[in-house]
């Protein structure tokens, strides 16, 4: 079922979302380190990647969609585009129970501004920055996956688990994208004990 114009609700996920494929386009980030690149972020001061300390939770996501905003045009027709809004809030619902985890710090990063970002960080009252790579510098330093619509370059869905600066696991593609912080928060609990937590 389409949403009407002028009736765009961020937070709901239709029933009959098309599930997106592995195009191996993420398969070689795990292992690899964050380049030295900084970031404006909602709150607080600009992240350099490199220099990250201790577990990071980055999530990346396309595009937050606005209430009443119509999305861009063949937005639920793209595999793994809808659902940013039901991303963040899953992190932001279990971001104790990450914390809990041993994770030092949770950011969600995409393409958009900070000034985007952040009037989606108030609305959903995210307890975490997000990240702006408005200039694409991760697509150019490590390749991050990207694709192209409505002239728009936005970042496909995935989930990294850093530790310091390094891609230690990857989540790709990933859907329902609502469960993402449970998919994350699975893989933590499944980990051999690490003597820094």
């Amino acid at each position: 079922m389409r949403e009407a114009p002028g009736m765009h609700d961020p937070t709901v996920l239709p029933s009959n979302l098309p599930v997106p494929e592995d195009d191996g386009a993420a398969r070689h980030l795990t292992g690899m380190k964050l380049p030295d690149v900084t970031l404006p972020a909602t709150t607080g001061p600009a992240v350099n990647l490199a220099k990250l300390i201790g577990l990071t939770v980055l999530y990346v996501y396309p595009r937050t969609g606005v209430p009443g905003v119509d999305a861009p045009s063949g937005w639920d027709d793209i595999p793994g585009a809808r659902g940013c809004t039901p991303q963040s809030c899953g992190f932001r619902d279990h971001f104790r129970e990450l914390k809990a985890l041993g994770v030092a710090q949770v950011y969600g990063l995409s393409t958009q501004d900070s000034a985007y970002q952040r009037e989606a960080a108030q609305r959903l009252h995210l307890p975490f920055p997000l990240l702006s790579d408005a200039d694409l510098k991760l697509k150019t330093a490590i390749g991050l996956p990207s694709f192209f619509t409505s002239g728009m370059t936005l970042y496909k869905r995935m989930a990294m688990v850093l530790e310091g600066a390094a891609i230690v696991r990857v989540f790709y593609p990933v859907f329902p994208p609502d469960k993402n912080a449970e998919e994350v928060m699975a893989w933590l609990r499944s980990r051999p004990a690490h003597p820094h937590r």
